[in-house]
């Protein structure tokens, strides 16, 4: 199996957990046959092969980014226009998005950098409460709830063809969440730790550059 055919495989078949708390709610966007679509031919398109990549995990989908289309940091607007899959998701934007393919752009484009990068999340379904995003380290309840659910997570997506040398953690609270599980399992060798675009977007904005040159310095190194 390529790449794609296990990454479609196991996105597909996600499941939305239960017994998490009630002002918790789960966004699994898999049950949408537009998504579903979407998620095939992304993957076709970029990960139809069995190199491996560098991986790289934010923490938990964005309401408007992955939670709306199923792929981690992209928005339907540059899932059309950057990417060229067509959909019929809306014209939502997400700050997140934006700086992740400013980045890529800079990197040389989105067929070079899907080429030697995977990118996803932690946990790989959006959570939502009071109408807003929410981290699944947010809370202490929730973040053990979910703990095997990420582990499991974890070793379902590096099946899918990883290196196994270094991995790229985006936020400081969401790397020192998944040290404590690399220290068990030593999925990776080395981590890198990076400011989260969220974070650079909201609060760092006039630094965006310093940002994207950072990133691209780690996924040359």
């Amino acid at each position: 199996m390529t790449f794609a055919d296990k990454a479609i495989k196991y996105f597909l078949g996600l499941q939305t957990p239960r017994g998490l708390s009630k002002d918790i709610e789960i966004m699994n966007p898999y049950h949408n046959p537009d998504v579903r679509q979407v998620v095939k031919d992304f993957y076709r398109k970029f990960f139809n092969k069995k190199k491996q990549r560098l991986f790289i995990f934010g923490i938990n989908p964005g309401r408007f980014g992955g939670g709306l289309t199923g792929i981690a940091f992209t928005d339907p607007v540059v899932l059309k226009e950057t990417c060229g899959i067509e959909n019929c998701l809306g014209n939502k934007k997400e700050l997140s998005s934006k700086f992740i393919y400013k980045m890529i752009e800079e990197y040389g484009g989105v067929k070079k950098f899907y080429s030697n990068m995977f990118i996803s999340a932690l946990y790989p379904l959006a959570l939502i409460k009071d109408g807003k995003n929410h981290n699944y380290y947010d809370t202490r309840d929730l973040s053990i709830a979910l703990r095997n659910e990420i582990v499991k997570s974890i070793k379902s997506q590096i099946e899918f063809g990883c290196r196994k040398d270094s991995v790229i953690i985006l936020g400081k609270k969401n790397a020192d969440y998944y040290s404590s599980i690399n220290k068990e399992y030593n999925f990776f060798k080395r981590i890198i730790i990076l400011e989260h675009p969220r974070y650079i977007m909201q609060y760092k904005l006039r630094f965006v550059n310093k940002y994207i040159k950072k990133y691209i310095s780690a996924l040359s190194s």
